[in-house]
């Protein structure tokens, strides 16, 4: 150690040639957003120094831009469908060199065996995946999950060394009212790391204040400016969320001031990788505010500094000696075009190309397979009885966002049961109890979706992952399920009784271990199947369906026990009226 911390002096002094040096670059300055011609000398894996130097290996990066390694500061690896080496395989190559992720989307299939499967698979990773350990499991206890986490639970996960605090709080009652195992969870946070991330969607002045007050520090849930400037204003960081179903990231650039702008970072949280693969991670983000006015320096501030300070990372996030050296290299600073990335000091991607893949660190294990325990579903079981009623109640989907809105409409009614209604974009929608064959059904409607005929259905639906099936008539939508059920997890498009296409996601029936080229060719021809039942619209009609079973976040969800009304905190009939 001593003798590397010489070498590391000596070479920053220039008396002695550094490991590796990047020549003749432009380097990004994100600590007073300035740039300068220099070179980059590297020993040990951290930056020796900025200026003049030479090395043992040298790269010439002349007229290329070097800038620190892109951080996502919240994401949910499950939702690209891909395991977590395969995921960091990918994401590399985009410039990302670090991303904090929740696992809560297997933990609550599998409870703390998905969580410790996340860990080990990403040991091996290209870049470094920390955790955030799953603060609600059941989100709510208003669905049923495949599994519950106490704080006893999570409390030995505190000793890996890559788990950083706790995961976006989501449950405001339970906190509002201190309930003894959050306040446990929060005090853990707060002792062993003390990061703890929000999740504040629809959140009054009261309930920041709450949030702040019980150590939560960060909220990705802001949907518009003056939601997020709020915010700032509470001391929160805001995380601008761009992914593939909820996109706020243009209606929270305005929010974004030259005063108050380190306390804003970009994250990605849900993004499946076929669109990772096609339009980016963080890169997109910084691509998409430059495009939109933003400084180019002050985006990539955004994507490296900021999360870095926000989880407490002081050794990373900048172009500077003493720190990590996690750097991209840039051919332009419009369209933000990766050329080379370093990882620890090390190429990992030379010319857009990743030059050792990542292997699974670990067996798969047997209770993060066979997931899909339901019994069999007839046409009986999909029913929404109409008892004198004029209309249904009826979720109203807002393409691009997470919030919906409650509307009732006068359904066609057949045999005494409501029925979809295409000619005013509505179709039925149901979610199956997929974890512990309880045979828990919850029936109603969706509006907005943009589809004519068939049905679709999937294991991803955030965050307990029932079972979710929507379609304009039952036997289409039985044969979804049944498809779901022999692939033991994973999405599929039905029309005329016939599978049009499906992407089988084996692992907790939101990830696959196959291939990122075979996922991403069962994703195109997904696509197109979509197509097929009518799908035109600018959105991912699975993805947004796969977010109509969150109850956390207003005003009108399904759940396994059927509609939940989000302003009065219960459960709800077709016709509005709450249940006993």
């Amino acid at each position: 150690m001593t003798n590397r911390k010489k070498e590391m002096i000596q070479a920053a002094s220039g008396e002695k040639p550094a490991d590796l040096v990047l020549k003749n670059g432009k380097v990004i300055n994100v600590m007073n957003l300035q740039m300068e011609q220099a070179d980059v000398a590297i020993v040990d894996g951290k930056i020796a120094g900025v200026g003049r130097y030479f090395g043992r290996e040298e790269i010439d990066v002349t007229g290329k831009y070097i800038a620190p390694g892109f951080i996502d500061g919240h994401v949910h690896i499950e939702s690209s469908m891909m395991t977590p080496h395969h995921f960091a395989n990918e994401l590399v190559k985009h410039g990302v060199t670090a991303a904090v992720t929740d696992p809560h989307e297997i933990a609550n299939v599998s409870g703390a065996d998905g969580i410790r499967f996340m860990l080990e698979d990403s040991a091996n990773a290209p870049i470094d995946i920390f955790a955030m350990l799953p603060s609600c499991v059941p989100a709510t206890p208003f669905e049923h999950a495949g599994a519950r986490l106490t704080a006893d639970d999570l409390r030995p996960f505190y000793d890996h060394p890559r788990v950083f605090g706790l995961a976006e709080v989501m449950d405001y009652p339970s906190v509002l009212k201190q309930e003894d195992d959050m306040l446990e969870k929060l005090v853990d946070a707060e002792k062993q790391r003390g990061r703890i991330d929000g999740h504040g969607a629809g959140f009054d002045e009261t309930a920041l204040n709450v949030y702040r007050a019980a150590g939560i520090l960060t909220d990705h849930e802001c949907t518009t400016a003056e939601e997020a400037a709020e915010r700032i204003r509470k001391g929160f960081y805001v995380m601008m969320r761009e992914g593939s179903a909820a996109k706020d990231l243009l209606q929270l650039l305005p929010a974004v001031t030259t005063a108050n702008a380190r306390r804003f970072l970009y994250c990605t949280d849900d993004k499946h990788i076929d669109e990772i693969e096609a339009d980016g991670s963080i890169d997109a983000h910084i691509r998409m505010s430059i495009r939109h006015g933003m400084d180019p320096l002050q985006a990539i501030q955004l994507a490296t500094l900021n999360a870095a300070e926000c989880f407490k990372l002081h050794s990373r996030g900048a172009v500077a000696p003493g720190y990590e050296a996690d750097l991209v290299v840039l051919d332009d600073l419009e369209n933000v075009t990766v050329r080379h990335v370093l990882k620890d000091g090390h190429p990992v991607v030379k010319d857009q190309f990743l030059l050792k893949p990542a292997e699974p660190a670990s067996v798969m294990p047997e209770s993060v397979q066979n997931t899909v325990n339901i019994t069999e579903i007839g046409a009986e079981q999909l029913r929404v009885k109409n008892e004198n009623a004029a209309e249904a109640l009826t979720i109203a989907f807002t393409p691009h966002s997470l919030l919906t809105e409650k509307t009732s409409l006068k359904l066609p009614v057949q045999s005494g049961a409501f029925t979809a209604d295409v000619t005013q974009d509505t179709w039925k929608m149901a979610v199956i109890e997929r974890h512990h064959g309880t045979g828990h059904i919850g029936t109603g409607f969706i509006q907005g979706l943009g589809l004519k005929e068939g049905a679709i259905a999937g294991t991803v639906a955030h965050d307990s992952h029932n079972l979710v099936v929507a379609g304009s008539n039952d036997t289409d939508m039985l044969r979804a399920i049944e498809t779901i059920r022999e692939m033991q997890g994973g999405l599929a498009a039905v029309k005329d009784g016939k599978v049009l296409a499906s992407v089988q996601l084996e692992v907790a029936g939101l990830m696959t271990n196959r291939g990122q080229q075979q996922v991403t060719e069962d994703l195109h021809r997904l696509d197109e199947a979509l197509e097929k039942l009518g799908a035109a619209g600018d959105f991912h009609p699975l993805s947004a369906l796969s977010f109509m079973c969150l109850p956390v976040i207003p005003s009108l969800k399904l759940t396994d026990l059927g509609y939940f009304d989000a302003a009065k905190g219960k459960h709800v009939t077709i016709t509005g009226a709450e249940t006993e």
